[in-house]
């Protein structure tokens, strides 16, 4: 059992964010038929799914349909830029929304008062669901005074660094990170990973790949409409990576110039990695 599974179900975006890696590959949203697959084909494997790779996910035509038809055999957890978080402000079946707030820009014609407004008022209804809120926030971004500022005067608080604002609803703070990259200027062959420990990712044409940052399939270790997932997870590579990773040793390139894990342990620590 995995402690969660990345489940992207579209690499379409409504934003350009400069932060977010490019995504190389055929945009498309994930089928019904093919969601359903999925969803058998995972059974067993663990009891969260994240909506979450590249592309926003409640971009999808029919986001409510796909948490409602997952909702009855795993917790579904959503990571969005929350510009369209209305649209399941009245679902039922969600565990928890992680919203990006330094996704807004005001390149995207909105104020940030209307788009915060609309995050309240989504979450409002969410959290009448039991659905557990989760804002995040770097600290290099742009709008991050104006932002806490709003958070403050809307929850009556005075937030000062990662903490519970009410019942459900929480915030951290982070800093940006360098994206895996074959070109990037990071490059080291110790280190280690929970990818294909606790957890994996799915790409929306199927592609499994080790964790939920490798955007663009480059260790493309099968793709689950044509293989069953422990016919993937039992090969040689994928016994290969696990091992060395749990001898602090990268053997797969991009996972060289990945330095997410460190950078995590080194920050806050084994506890919160994975979570």
């Amino acid at each position: 059992m995995f402690k969660k599974i990345y489940v992207e179900i579209t690499n379409n975006c409504n934003l350009s964010c400069s932060f977010c890696n490019e995504v190389k590959r055929k945009r498309e949203f994930i089928t019904i038929d093919r969601f359903k697959i999925l969803m058998n084909k995972l059974k067993g494997y663990t009891n969260y799914l994240y909506f979450h790779l590249m592309g926003e996910p409640l971009l999808h035509p029919n986001i409510n349909e796909l948490i409602d038809l997952a909702s009855n055999s795993f917790n579904i957890n959503i990571t969005t830029n929350a510009y369209l978080l209305d649209r399941i402000k009245d679902n039922k079946n969600i565990n928890q929304i992680n919203i990006s707030l330094h996704s807004y820009n005001e390149k995207y014609n909105k104020t940030l008062d209307k788009y915060l407004n609309n995050i309240f008022d989504s979450c409002e209804s969410l959290l009448n669901n039991n659905t557990i809120i989760n804002y995040r926030l770097w600290t290099n971004t742009k709008y991050k005074d104006e932002i806490l500022n709003k958070l403050n005067n809307y929850y009556n608080v005075n937030i000062n660094g990662n903490t519970k604002i009410r019942d459900n609803v929480f915030i951290e703070f982070d800093t940006e990170f360098i994206w895996p990259d074959l070109d990037n200027n990071y490059c080291n062959d110790n280190g280690s990973c929970m990818g294909l420990r606790t957890h994996i990712g799915i790409l929306v044409d199927g592609t499994v790949v080790p964790c939920c940052l490798d955007t663009n399939g480059i260790i493309n270790l099968g793709n689950i409409y044509k293989d069953d997932l422990n016919v993937i997870l039992n090969q040689t590579r994928v016994k290969n990576m696990k091992n060395n990773f749990m001898n602090n040793k990268k053997v797969e390139n991009l996972c060289k110039h990945c330095n997410f894990y460190d950078r995590i342990i080194k920050q806050f620590g084994s506890d919160r990695y994975g979570k």
